[in-house]
């Protein structure tokens, strides 16, 4: 009988390898080799509220007023406009938001620190008679009142860093109210998904926002969103080149240099 252990199989051993890299690459591998040769799939239209990770917005809200009727008045009180408003006011209605942020920020810092000391000097003349035994063991290399002369020293430090930042997006989506808080403001979510070629964009846009701040042609800009929170992605054969493999983004992570 044979004592040497049954090597595996090279074919299950590169099998398993393979499952190995697929489970610590996590779903994305797997979404991607569904895809090889096809264009990344459209996402389904849904609900917003139903997706995972909602939460309705809780905004502080100024104390209610129940508006009083007056008689023989054209206008409506608690209304908001003299004829009916075509802008978007409950939820399911629709509007436009244009997004246009062109950010830019610089910053520099210089430090620089210095630090000497010089001059100092220490003797020991009597201590309790053990003076003398000092040139019993080293005789006649110490001399005790000069035990310690002419210490220096100095620590010198520099640092310089500088940030340069540049930042524009412009671009226009259609959001939904999802949610009308109990002043009137109007919470808006929006998705946008743009496929070229092997290419899929990807924009979500969403916040917080007054119906006075809606215009006639039911826009809203991007600097009247209150709480905005405004990204653009997508995912790809050009997003796939970019990104760094999953093994170089843990060594920059760990790694102390």
């Amino acid at each position: 009988m044979s004592t040497h252990a049954k090597r595996p199989d090279p074919a299950l051993r590169l099998a398993a390898l393979t499952l190995a890299g697929l489970l610590l690459t996590g779903c994305n591998a797997l979404t991607r080799l569904s895809e090889l040769g096809e264009e990344p799939k459209l996402s389904e239209i849904s609900n917003p509220t139903e997706k995972a990770g909602y939460r309705p917005v809780t905004m502080p809200m100024p104390d209610t007023e129940t508006p009083r009727p007056m008689a023989n008045s054209l206008w409506r009180p608690g209304a908001r406009a003299f004829f009916k408003d075509q802008r978007a006011a409950k939820v399911g209605d629709i509007l436009t938001v244009s997004v246009s942020i062109a950010d830019s920020a610089s910053l520099s810092n210089t430090s620089k620190q210095n630090r000497g000391g010089d001059g100092e000097s220490m003797g020991i003349t009597s201590l309790l008679g053990l003076e003398n035994s000092i040139n019993k063991v080293l005789p006649n290399t110490v001399d005790p009142t000069t035990m310690v002369s002419g210490v220096t020293s100095s620590r010198d430090h520099t640092g310089t860093g500088s940030i340069a930042r540049t930042e524009t997006i412009k671009i226009s989506v259609a959001a939904v109210v999802v949610q009308v808080l109990p002043n009137g403001n109007l919470v808006i979510a929006g998705s946008q998904e743009v496929r070229v070629n092997y290419e899929l964009r990807q924009l979500q846009v969403s916040g917080v926002i007054r119906r006075e701040d809606i215009s006639s042609t039911n826009t809203v800009a991007s600097s009247a969103i209150a709480e905005l929170r405004v990204a653009y992605g997508g995912r790809g054969t050009i997003s796939d080149m970019q990104t760094p493999r999953y093994g170089s983004q843990l060594l920059d992570v760990i790694l102390p240099f």
